[in-house]
């Protein structure tokens, strides 16, 4: 590609999930009412674990990490595009797609790596019971959480100062409604081959390694219900990993769904489609899959709504009644 047909890029055009002019507002308001429930959704779950000393546990610690990180990481896509409705623009700087996509990039990983981390969590739990407190010390837990971080943020910035390096032609419009990495290396017209190289590889070790991580802890949890001899026991044991495997399969089969679906129909308008479930869906669906499968979230709410105080006052009041 010649010199001349470069050029010095200042902005793109994200053209969203669709153009027709007549489906904006009902994007706008699905996209609004998904956003206003993520964020409220978990940022109740932050708000009941810290406030309540029962949830005063690795696994909810790891909890509201995930809620904090699943509000960021929506928060990096959503409040543009409905920006951009609201304004009926498509323009994104290229200084505001570069940090988009650093910070979608690093959240995502996040997600990834607390994920794994919870599920370690859940295996010494149930196959060291005994030892759990021991194991899971506040010290290991917040150095898990560090780790999780450095790396995300790491090699969300080894993939954004590798796409600064690149040249962009005259054709700058993003078939998606947020800067994705593979779409920003697809733009560009220099050489993109140890860009494509180095992506290709970290998404094989940071996307298998995490998810063998978690299939081997549940392996191992899998053997050790296998081999308790109390029902209950089983069906508790089995009861604490059932969110978790839950967000997890969301997860996964939603990303997985969407680069199959991109890889099937080559269509980029139809993956941008599909990528909505594990941008907007998956984070907005987590705090209803962890609060209405589990009892110490449901009783942490309602003590944090006051109606465990409430519902004891009526029954006082009645017995009190002649």
């Amino acid at each position: 590609m010649g010199p001349a047909n470069l050029t010095q890029v200042s902005e793109f055009l994200l053209l969203g999930l669709s153009e027709e002019p007549e489906l904006q507002p009902l994007i706008f308001g699905l996209f609004l009412s998904m956003y206003l429930i993520t964020v409220l959704g978990n940022l109740l779950i932050i708000l009941v674990v810290s406030s309540d000393p029962h949830l005063h546990t690795p696994m909810y610690f790891f909890l509201s990490n995930l809620s904090f990180v699943d509000i960021c990481f929506t928060s990096t896509t959503v409040p543009k595009m409905l920006v951009n409705i609201q304004m009926q623009s498509k323009v994104i700087t290229y200084e505001g797609c570069i940090t988009q996509m650093y910070f979608f990039t690093a959240f995502g990983l996040l997600d990834d790596f607390l994920l794994t981390v919870m599920a370690y969590d859940r295996f010494v739990a149930i196959c060291h019971p005994l030892h759990y407190t021991v194991i899971m010390h506040p010290r290991l837990c917040g150095l898990l959480v560090l780790v999780s971080w450095i790396m995300s943020i790491l090699i969300s910035l080894l993939h954004s100062l590798m796409v600064l390096r690149l040249s962009f032609c005259t054709d700058l419009e993003i078939s998606h409604f947020f800067c994705e990495l593979n779409l920003m290396i697809e733009l560009a017209c220099s050489d993109t081959f140890v860009n494509i190289m180095v992506m290709y590889f970290l998404v094989g070790l940071l996307g298998g390694g995490p998810l063998a991580g978690i299939l081997y802890s549940y392996s191992k949890i899998v053997s050790c219900i296998h081999t308790m001899s109390s029902a209950q026991g089983k069906y508790k044991a089995f009861s604490a990993c059932v969110s978790h495997l839950s967000v997890v399969s969301l997860f996964y089969c939603t990303m997985l769904g969407v680069y199959l679906s991109s890889a099937v129909t080559h269509s980029l308008q139809s993956s941008a489609t599909a990528s909505v479930m594990y941008t907007v869906v998956t984070p907005m669906l987590n705090p209803f899959i962890y609060s209405l499968r589990n009892k110490d979230i449901k009783g942490a709410l309602k003590r944090f709504f006051g109606l465990t105080d409430i519902k004891r006052t009526i029954i006082l009041r009645l017995k009190k009644c002649p």
